[in-house]
C-alpha cells in the first residue's frame, strides 16, 4: 500500500510537474525554438491520451505486478533527454492511427455535438417551463393569501346604498348572503315554526276543555243551601210573633 502510494506521487511529479515546468521555460524564452515546443506539445497529447486510457485500463490491469513502476518508467522514456520516446511514439503509433481514423472521428465529434446541444437545449426548456410554472404558482398563493376578504356593508350603510342607487337611477342589486346570514335566517325560521306547533296544541288543549265543561251553573254547594233555609225559618218565626202580638 505505502509502494503504491509512492509510485502514484512520482508518477505525478515526474510524469507531470517536471515536464510542466521544461514546457514553461520553452515558452518563455527569448526567441522560442519551434522544435523544443512542437516535442512538448507531442509530449502532452501523449499524455492526455494515457490519461484517458488509463481511467479504463487501470481496472483490469492494476493488479500485474511492476505495473506502477512501468508507468512511471514509460512517462520518464517519453521525456527523457537522451530517448526522447515521444518523438518515436507520436510518429510510429499515435499520428498514422490518428490520421487513417480522422474523417471517422471528425464526423462522430461532430453528431456529438449536435446531439449535446440538442440535448442541452431540450433539458434547459425543460427546466425553465417547470421554473415558470412554479414562479406562478408560488406567485398565485401569494396573491391568494394577502387578498384581503369581501366586506359585507352593514345596516346603517344599506339606507345610503339604496337612497345612491335610486339617485343613478338604478335598481339596487341586493348583496349576496353570506353563509352566516343564511344559518340565522334557517335558525329564525325553524324557531317560529316551533312556535306555531307550540301554540297550536295550546289551542286545541282549550277547545277541548271547553267542550268538556257542562252546560248551566252548577248547584250550589251544601253551604249556601242550608243558610238559605235557617234565613226562611228565622222569618216565619218572626211573622208569627208579630201576628201574636197584633191579636192581643
Amino acid at each position: 500500500m505505502i509502494g503504491h502510494f509512492l509510485t502514484r506521487g512520482l508518477v505525478m511529479v515526474f510524469g507531470y510537474a517536471y515536464p510542466a515546468y521544461e514546457c514553461f521555460k520553452s515558452v518563455e524564452m527569448n526567441k522560442p525554438d519551434i522544435e523544443q515546443l512542437r516535442f512538448w506539445c507531442q509530449y502532452w497529447i501523449l499524455v492526455a491520451m494515457l490519461t484517458v486510457c488509463e481511467r479504463i485500463g487501470d481496472t483490469f490491469v492494476s493488479w500485474v505486478p511492476m505495473y506502477s513502476e512501468a508507468k512511471l518508467a514509460f512517462y520518464i522514456y517519453l521525456w527523457y533527454p537522451k530517448t526522447k520516446g515521444t518523438v518515436y511514439v507520436y510518429d510510429s503509433f499515435f499520428k498514422p492511427y490518428i490520421e487513417k481514423h480522422e474523417p471517422e472521428i471528425d464526423r462522430n465529434l461532430t453528431e456529438l455535438k449536435t446531439r449535446a446541444g440538442n440535448m442541452f437545449v431540450l433539458y434547459w426548456q425543460r427546466a425553465a417551463s417547470y421554473g415558470q410554472t412554479r414562479i406562478l404558482d408560488i406567485l398565485q398563493y401569494i396573491a391568494s393569501q394577502s387578498a384581503p376578504k369581501p366586506h359585507t356593508p352593514s345596516s346603517d350603510s344599506a339606507p345610503h346604498q339604496r337612497d345612491a342607487a335610486d339617485a343613478e337611477g338604478h335598481p339596487q342589486v341586493p348583496p349576496a348572503p353570506s353563509s352566516s346570514a343564511a344559518v340565522l335566517r334557517a335558525q329564525k325560521a325553524m324557531l317560529s315554526q316551533s312556535l306555531a306547533m307550540v301554540a297550536k296544541s295550546q289551542t286545541s288543549n282549550e277547545v277541548e276543555m271547553t267542550e268538556t265543561e257542562p252546560s248551566g251553573n252548577p248547584d250550589p254547594p251544601p253551604k249556601e243551601v242550608v243558610m238559605e233555609e235557617d234565613v226562611k225559618v228565622y222569618t216565619r218565626v218572626r211573622s208569627r210573633k208579630a201576628g201574636d202580638t197584633s191579636g192581643q
